[in-house]
């Protein structure tokens, strides 16, 4: 750690002689950021940036993604390249009603995947304003990673991250992570007694796609009780027990033992911190009459195709696009 070096925001400084860098907020996570190089080479400057993974704008907390600079040859992400997310106005009362459903017409658990950094503090400061609100029903809510308890202090420690709504929002309520009824747990032995739990709660756990970590022994203790439900908050790959459950499988495979999905599943892909395929064209969009060149990453083969002919067909006419293969080497000169 002693050997890392930070830099803020929009300070373009020299990583060599020859190369400038500059950081500007990518509105993802906490600390994100696309990345700019200015390259000087046999007399020519080539101006090379990377996405990193785009933000969403006029989502909770964080401020929105801030497009990069003009460049020549741009590596962008593409993982939401073929669809669009539910809009945000009716995420909230859709949280809240899954909510009351599973956990107050059924009396169940409503067991939350959530990647620890940004996911789950998302969902802790929306159920605070349903808690402010008097939305929430008198259940615990319990925040299952240790992981997203240090993030969530982190996240509370850097209010000058957030957006202007935030910012509002802190005047009438100092501390967005924390309402009655939220139970943060650390302890290993703390997360083993909620399994034996019976009474309706709210278990945030990570990992996101529920492929590792704690959330799969709550996934394998609570999965076939029909009383229960799995919310799903954000793109899982195919095969992982969160993309199973998200494609609607009926059975599901946790600790090499078969499970069967008799929980109700349901599916907000809103809550998903990477723009999809409008927001990350209209984050491209100052590049359209300069760039030479786009590299698609990060994404499944059919969204990048599918993202490719919709950059073409929204103006980057003049812009060569590629999806390069594992392995490829590409030669830049100018």
């Amino acid at each position: 750690m002693k050997q890392f070096v930070s830099y803020g925001y929009e300070n373009q400084f020299h990583v060599h002689p020859s190369v400038k860098v500059l950081f500007r907020d990518a509105g993802h996570i906490l600390g994100s950021a696309n990345v700019s190089l200015e390259i000087k080479e046999n007399n020519k400057t080539i101006r090379l940036s990377f996405t990193g993974d785009i933000g969403r704008p006029n989502r909770p907390i964080l401020r929105d993604p801030v497009p990069m600079p003009a460049a020549d040859y741009i590596i962008c992400e593409s993982t939401y390249g073929d669809k669009e997310h539910q809009s945000a106005p009716n995420e909230l009362n859709t949280l809240r009603d899954i909510i009351h459903h599973v956990c107050v017409e059924k009396r169940g658990k409503l067991i939350i995947p959530a990647f620890s950094v940004g996911r789950t503090q998302e969902l802790i400061y929306m159920m605070d304003q349903l808690s402010n609100a008097g939305e929430l029903p008198s259940i615990p809510v319990y925040v299952d990673s240790p992981l997203a308890v240090n993030a969530t202090d982190i996240f509370a420690a850097h209010p000058e991250c957030f957006d202007e709504e935030t910012f509002k929002y802190l005047m009438y309520d100092s501390n967005p992570f924390g309402f009655n009824n939220l139970n943060y747990v650390r302890e290993i032995r703390q997360s083993k007694r909620l399994n034996s739990y019976k009474n309706a709660s709210v278990i945030i756990s990570a990992s996101g796609m529920a492929n590792a970590g704690r959330v799969k022994h709550h996934l394998f203790n609570n999965i076939e009780n029909p009383k229960n439900g799995v919310l799903i908050v954000g793109y899982c790959t195919p095969n992982s027990p969160g993309g199973i459950l998200r494609a609607g499988g009926k059975e599901v495979n946790l600790f090499g033992q078969t499970k069967q999905v008799n929980a109700e599943v349901f599916v907000m892909d809103s809550f998903s911190a990477h723009g999809d395929r409008k927001e990350m064209t209209a984050f491209l969009s100052n590049q359209k009459s300069v760039a030479k060149k786009i590299f698609l990453v990060h994404g499944e083969i059919e969204r990048q195709t599918s993202f490719k002919g919709y950059l073409q067909d929204n103006g980057f006419i003049h812009t060569e696009i590629d999806i390069p293969r594992l392995g490829d080497e590409v030669e830049i000169n100018g």
